[in-house]
């Protein structure tokens, strides 16, 4: 079975469904949840009448008002602070951090407020923050992070990094629909590069679930975001019987699914666009190693981007982050251990 026909095979047979964008599929959850919920608003920097930086929001305020479709100053911190106070009293914000690497100026209000007022009074904070995230455009080192695993060491806050339309749209509704805050990694070399078909009107997808994209016996690809791409192509490159695990979560993790392709295969490859230092690919390797040692028949490798910023130089770039012909390397010594 190929890529293409798990993918399809993954939607519910009785939704209709229509191609859409990776970009379109997130604006479609987005635009189906705040017809569903008055509750839910939206927040961020030119999200109102521009439609976003990146057209997400196109059209939103002229059908959803100024009052739901918010244009926020240039202040991270101030929009993740309204946001957390909104949903104490009962409304359910979507920020916009334009590009992810900008949360650092609203970490203090997510890390230290958001993410903890569950466990310190029991309320509920049912925030989404929507995180622009990845390279591969040049956009230098200020504009091409990705920071998830600054996410993961702070309890109370929920991860997700969809790598297709169909999980980006089912993906945001459920983010949505939570009462945790949940940090929403969009990959923007996905946005436009990606399509599929989405299923129409409501759609979820679980969060915390794994899903294999590829069925493969020989070693399996652990994989989110772009990297799930790579490595689906790889794979099909080099004709390997590989199994592509795409995580979906990063919190929380599916150590089910991990597990179950580790011992399916005994040879794991973990790949992620991130820097390599205790990020998700450390983790899942340790999972790995800690509870199917003895169903290993190689060393966990990693394939992600070397700890450095992101140059603005195209060959730069591509010489730091994974490309192509990265994973088939990889792959091929993996297969050949």
């Amino acid at each position: 079975m190929t890529a293409t026909e798990m993918r399809a095979t993954s939607l519910p047979e009785e939704s209709s469904t229509r191609e859409m964008t990776y970009l379109e599929a997130i604006s479609d959850a987005l635009r189906e949840e705040m017809r569903r919920d008055e509750t839910v608003i939206c927040f961020g920097q030119d999200i109102g009448a521009f439609g976003g930086a990146f057209k997400v929001t196109d059209g939103f305020f002229e059908e959803f008002g100024a009052e739901r479709v918010i244009d926020a100053p240039l202040a991270e911190n101030a929009i993740i602070g309204a946001a957390t106070g909104a949903a104490i009293e009962g409304l359910r914000p979507v920020c916009e951090m334009q590009f992810a690497d900008f949360i650092s100026c609203g970490f203090d209000q997510l890390v230290n407020v958001a993410a903890k007022l569950h466990y310190r009074q029991g309320v509920a904070v049912p925030i989404v923050v929507r995180l622009p995230s990845g390279g591969g455009f040049s956009g230098g080192p200020f504009h091409s992070q990705n920071p998830e695993a600054w996410f993961l060491q702070a309890p109370g806050l929920k991860v997700v990094a969809p790598a297709f339309a169909a999980d980006a749209k089912g993906l945001m509704a459920s983010a949505i629909r939570d009462p945790n805050p949940v940090c929403y990694l969009e990959h923007k070399g996905l946005y436009r590069n990606i399509r599929g078909e989405v299923p129409e009107g409501e759609h979820t997808v679980p969060l915390g679930e794994a899903r294999v994209v590829r069925e493969g016996e020989e070693a399996s690809v652990i994989a989110y975001g772009s990297s799930v791409h790579l490595a689906l192509e790889a794979a099909e490159a080099l004709g390997e019987d590989v199994e592509v695990l795409d995580l979906r979560s990063l919190c929380p993790l599916d150590t089910d699914s991990i597990l179950a392709t580790a011992r399916k295969t005994g040879k794991v490859l973990v790949a992620h666009e991130a820097t390599r230092s205790c990020g998700v690919g450390a983790e899942v390797a340790a999972i790995v190693t800690e509870n199917a040692f003895e169903n290993l028949d190689a060393p966990v490798r990693r394939l992600t981007a070397p700890d450095v910023p992101i140059p603005f130089s195209p060959p730069l770039e591509q010489s730091v982050l994974p490309q192509l012909d990265d994973m088939k390397e990889a792959l091929r010594e993996l297969l050949a251990y």
